[in-house]
């Protein structure tokens, strides 16, 4: 197994334009997250934004992604949410991806939860899973520069406001998701999909993203549903890619399976077709 990077080290090579792919994890479960952790990606985040699970299976989730050497992230509901930034961090997630943020304020905010005193507000107890490695001193004291925070930029507000969002103290990464992102422009009504993804709009505000990043050292990723868009991106500058989520993942090898039994049977003459799905 590759050497497990510290939190800081990992963020010193995205800035330096390393790629770290990964994957979002939307099931409730850790032997999922353990099996994905050994599949090669540099990192896995729990989603909790969209996902089922609970504290005590994000507890498990978090353990099985550590056991195979991924960095972990968990998606927590949003910059009001400091029990779950908590919850998350104690757990030993690496760190957490805050969505829905419009402004600084908010920025700021996210920011405080994740860190602790005098450069946040982040609870501090031992024990905990984040300090069995390390110890309570051990892992406070470097915590500050460890954890990764990162927050979504998916309104047209957080683009209006990306500049002074970009420039709070404590933001490691801006993650652009498109689709919510399309969606509060407008572009899902006024394009045909999925034109929208490639409109002028989105490039605009896509562009704003990058210039705001660049300005201030911030590091960039994003979402993608697939692999045909990873270089386009590397090339514009974001290190941290998704390629998709655990149920896609899955959706998409079923597909490919049932596309191969089905031309199989049909050589053999038994014509064997799939059941109606929109799914795959």
């Amino acid at each position: 197994m590759s050497e497990v990077l510290s939190g800081a080290e990992f963020k010193k090579q995205l800035r330096a334009g390393t790629p770290k792919l990964g994957l979002f994890v939307n099931s409730h479960s850790p032997t999922v997250a353990e099996q994905l952790a050994h599949s090669g990606y540099d990192w896995l985040l729990i989603d909790t934004q969209h996902g089922p699970m609970n504290n005590i299976t994000m507890s498990s989730m978090l353990a099985g992604v550590a056991s195979g050497g991924a960095k972990s992230l968990v998606r927590v509901a949003g910059y009001q949410d400091r029990a779950g930034i908590q919850q998350s961090l104690d757990m030993g997630a690496d760190g957490v991806l805050v969505p829905y943020i419009n402004n600084a304020d908010e920025a700021r905010q996210a920011v405080s939860c994740c860190k602790y005193p005098t450069a946040g507000t982040r609870s501090v107890y031992f024990p905990q899973r984040s300090m069995n490695k390390d110890g309570l001193l051990g892992y406070a004291g470097a915590a500050n520069d460890n954890v990764i925070v990162a927050l979504q930029v998916e309104t047209a507000d957080c683009i209006k406001n990306i500049d002074e969002i970009a420039a709070v103290p404590g933001v490691d990464l801006l993650f652009l998701g498109q689709n919510d992102l399309c969606m509060s422009m407008g572009l899902f009504e006024k394009y045909k999909f999925p034109d929208m993804y490639t409109s002028p709009e989105l490039l605009d505000a896509t562009n704003k993203l990058i210039a705001a990043a660049k300005k201030n050292n911030i590091i960039l990723g994003l979402f993608l549903f697939g692999t045909s868009r990873v270089g386009e991106f590397l090339d514009k500058g974001f290190p941290l890619i998704s390629v998709g989520n655990d149920l896609h993942h899955i959706l998409t090898q079923a597909g490919a399976y049932v596309k191969d039994v089905e031309a199989i049977s049909k050589e053999k003459g038994k014509n064997w077709t799939r059941r109606d799905s929109n799914l795959i």
